[in-house]
């Protein structure tokens, strides 16, 4: 009989659930008899003459079997992978023990109260105590001498193949995980060698053995005398500046770097092996760790229902990945690009496969849409970063920046009033401010109309903006496409030798806006501490550098401001000021207010002009709207 591609996968995982089942049966058996051993072990050990004391044996055995099958099933003993056995199962064994010796010593004290002491039956009042510490030991021993098993194993399995010595930089909390987490895994094929450290309190000291040998600056004399094969930076506080000179001298000395992702990006604090990675141009504009409110956070998403536009843009899917953390009880993921939503999709279901969670594609253009879609999930909160954000291309195309950036936060905005949004978090840009592209002018729009969707919210509802600046890594960055440059042997083009940025990474940018959004203070505008603004020109030297390269082999050209850039970008207007607010990440734009009659006579005018198709007259109207917009206008040199 021949079966379906389909029907021999399902008797193939029919045949693997078997096997599985198989194996936690036989646990559960072997700790059932290693735990009714402890009985008569007990005994034997505290009594003289144990044949005096057989019926109490076979007594006391027979009558705890029912109790530590229970406590065994219960707490899940028989499930624990004891090849990965660890502190957490510890504690469920010791639970469980714990919890069998309470029954069984008052059972003791209730056996001589009624005068069993004398039968046949009798037994002494420490059997359960001496009974309790051998079930620790066997059935703790057990499981360590699987997880002993498996390490040995995998130790003589690594040394069939050369190991690589790495030198670790920096022997903080992160660096001994990561030493650890090497001794634990030797199947990785890593050897932790030695540390180097700026604290000298640790010089000359060893941490799990590994000793500390030096400050960062001796990193080229340990690269010379240790010769490892590779620098670990394990240092995700550094700033960018530390990690930049680990890099210089790294590769000075030739030898192979990389390092541990950020504070940021380890929410947990928990660092595995796994996570070691190449260093990304991120980890050299690392600046201060961002530390979160999560309590605040947490009580604004954690069981309700939030809704994400431009879900499967850059900023759009990170927020996505953040707000996860937080338990939301539906989330829902809207956009109009199948394929980027299809990717993020993919990525909750292997990542969270437990989340509650909806994939609507829908166009923030489509009023009757957004209606339909805000009736049937009914969204408590909204992050809204649907938009077009690419300065020239907007330019060029000024009805699609107005249409989808300004009418589509309206039609976002109207449904969210109608049905009763808690909160609404526009995502902004530091492009709004004195904007000279059209892009920049419709987001300042865009602001003005959430700040007067604030102005008629009730009480306990907030609608608010956040203003940040460019994002590494995002579409339509700069960064991939100096990576594409550089992968084709350069050269790398900017704009000017002066033109600077303020940056930010993806997940450091989407946390700060969920933070914003816990902030709560309706029709604010939030602007987000970017640092400083970093020249162009300097990224690009970096990310040759950690391409390998040197400016000789990959040249950088400059060729000339595009339509509607500018050299600087701000965060304020002058007259707008800040104020602080209650994160020291985050402030609040004193921004003037919005008269809504004069906004909607104005975004009917551009409607009007964007359905027209007429670039001069958008521009115009924007410049009525927000004075500090000086536009660059087609046929006028920018010069």
């Amino acid at each position: 009989m021949r079966f379906s591609i389909t029907e021999q996968a399902g008797i193939t995982a029919v045949k693997r659930v078997f096997r599985i089942s198989h194996f936690v049966a036989a646990k559960f058996f072997v700790d059932l008899l290693l735990w009714l051993a402890a009985a008569p072990l007990a005994f034997a050990l505290r009594v003289d003459n144990i044949a005096k004391y057989a019926p109490a044996i076979y007594f006391y055995t027979l009558a705890s079997a029912p109790i530590k099958l229970g406590l065994l099933w219960l707490n899940d003993l028989h499930k624990q992978a004891w090849r990965r056995v660890g502190m957490y199962d510890f504690y469920a064994l010791l639970r469980a023990v714990g919890v069998y010796s309470a029954i069984m010593i008052s059972l003791a004290w209730l056996w001589r109260i009624f005068h069993v002491s004398r039968s046949s039956l009798a037994m002494p009042r420490s059997v359960p105590f001496i009974e309790a510490l051998l079930s620790i030991l066997l059935l703790g021993g057990v499981r360590f001498l699987g997880r002993w098993w498996n390490e040995t194993r995998a130790r003589w399995d690594a040394r069939r193949r050369p190991l690589r010595r790495v030198l670790l930089v920096g022997a903080g909390e992160a660096g001994a995980m990561m030493a650890r987490e090497m001794r634990r895994h030797p199947e990785m094929g890593l050897s932790p060698i030695a540390f180097l450290d700026d604290d000298p309190t640790k010089r000359g000291t060893k941490i799990l053995g590994v000793p500390v040998v030096g400050a960062l600056g001796d990193l080229p004399k340990a690269v010379r005398d240790l010769k490892p094969d590779e620098v670990l930076i394990c240092m995700p506080s550094a700033s960018g500046d530390t990690i930049r000179r680990i890099i210089e001298s790294c590769q000075k000395e030739g030898v192979a770097y990389r390092t541990i992702p950020a504070l940021y990006e380890i929410l947990s604090g928990e660092v595995l092996i796994q996570q070691i990675r190449e260093v990304r141009l991120e980890d050299l504009l690392r600046r201060e760790p961002v530390r979160l409110d999560l309590d605040s956070i947490a009580s604004y998403l954690g069981g309700k229902t939030v809704l994400v536009t431009g879900a499967g843009g850059s900023i759009g899917s990170e927020i996505v990945r953040q707000v996860i953390k937080f338990r939301p009880r539906l989330l829902v993921l809207l956009g109009r690009g199948e394929n980027s939503l299809y990717q993020i999709e993919k990525e909750i279901k292997f990542e969270w496969p437990e989340l509650n969670y909806r994939v609507v594609v829908a166009d923030v253009r489509d009023y009757e849409r957004l209606r339909l879609v805000f009736r049937r999930l009914k969204p408590q909160i909204v992050f809204h970063a649907a938009a077009h954000k690419h300065v020239p291309l907007m330019e060029i195309n000024p009805e699609e920046a107005v249409i989808n950036n300004i009418f589509g936060t309206r039609n976002v905005v109207r449904v969210a009033e109608e049905f009763g949004v808690e909160r609404l978090v526009n995502i902004s840009t530091d492009k709004a401010v004195n904007p000279t592209s059209v892009m920049g002018a419709s987001k300042r729009a865009a602001e003005f109309v959430v700040q007067a969707a604030a102005a008629r919210a009730s009480d306990g509802r907030a609608f608010v903006s956040v203003r940040f600046g460019n994002v590494l890594g995002s579409r339509g960055s700069v960064v991939p496409l100096f990576q594409e440059q550089i992968r084709r042997g350069g050269p790398v083009t900017v704009t000017h030798p002066e033109i600077r940025r303020y940056f930010m990474t993806i997940p450091e940018a989407a946390q700060l806006v969920l933070q914003a959004g816990g902030l709560g203070d309706n029709g604010a505008v939030y602007v987000l501490d970017m640092g400083e603004p970093i020249k162009i020109a300097d990224l690009a030297r970096d990310l040759i550098r950690l391409s390998g390269f040197s400016e000789d082999e990959i040249p950088i050209v400059f060729t000339r401001l595009r339509p509607g850039e500018k050299l600087y970008e701000e965060l304020l207007t002058a007259e707008e000021g800040v104020v602080l607010s209650r994160h020291e990440k985050i402030f609040v734009a004193r921004t003037a207010p919005v008269d809504e009659k004069w906004l909607e006579e104005h975004l009917e005018l551009l409607y009007q002009a964007a359905r027209s198709g007429d670039g001069r007259r958008i521009r115009e109207i924007l410049q009525l709207m927000i004075p500090t917009y000086h536009p660059w206008m087609p046929g006028v040199s920018e010069e």
